[in-house]
């Protein structure tokens, strides 16, 4: 399975002057923790960093400290998230049928969860992680009146690995393009060319780091974890 992780932003939220994914936790970068993962999945077998030339240097480093098995490829990332994963599609080897696409930020991924979509996605054309809500979640308007309560059992928080038929997602990228929509995930491209999405059982540790506050979750998932 060809695992794409957009790695391309920076840390604003997090209060960084620099990409956040290179910022340490637990004594090794955010980004290395995605790739140590990736590096455990048994069905990965090639992985492509999306992410801007400036952090390449820092990238390289990165991986030579983690001496990983598997090939690792290094693509421009583009403006927006949208453009990076457009970006990594076309750097795809062309033996690729399917692909994962999972977020860097998302460090406490395991390697089961990347096993669990990589086999999901060979019996579907797309497919997400997500969790079922467990909070009450309300539609408010521009004042901030609530103007709906809808019912959490249809709710799912969507996380990622998410995974895709290849060429139907580079068809999906390229009407995105042509029709200049703009969306948060690559699953919502998928939706509006009118291909099915699964959801497939995500985990409540696999939360994305954006925050300092998430910093310190992270922190304490992985030492738990025996790290």
């Amino acid at each position: 399975m060809y695992l794409l992780i957009p790695a391309a932003g920076m840390g604003k939220r997090m209060g960084s002057n620099r990409n956040k994914l290179l910022l340490l936790v637990r004594s090794q970068p955010i980004i290395a923790w995605t790739l140590l993962a990736a590096e455990a999945a048994s069905t990965i077998t090639w992985i492509g960093i999306i992410s801007q030339p400036d952090d390449w240097s820092d990238l390289k480093a990165i991986l030579a400290d983690l001496k990983l098995t598997k090939p690792v490829e290094l693509i421009q990332g583009g403006s927006t998230r949208q453009e990076s994963v457009y970006n990594g599609l076309q750097a795809l080897p062309v033996a690729a049928e399917q692909v994962l696409i999972h977020d860097g930020a998302r460090c406490l991924v395991t390697a089961d969860l990347f096993n669990s979509c990589a086999e999901a996605i060979r019996h579907c054309p797309g497919l997400i992680a997500g969790i079922p809500v467990k909070d009450t979640i309300k539609i408010v308007d521009e004042q901030g009146i609530i103007q709906k309560t809808p019912d959490r059992r249809q709710l799912w928080a969507a996380q990622t690995p998410q995974g895709f038929d290849v060429k139907l997602l580079k068809q999906c990228h390229a009407e995105g393009v042509r029709q200049g929509w703009e969306v948060t995930d690559d699953a919502a491209l998928f939706e509006r060319c009118g291909w099915k999405v699964r959801i497939v059982e995500g985990e409540e540790t696999n939360l994305k780091v954006t925050t300092p506050q998430d910093l310190a979750i992270a922190e304490f998932i992985l030492t738990s974890r025996g790290f």
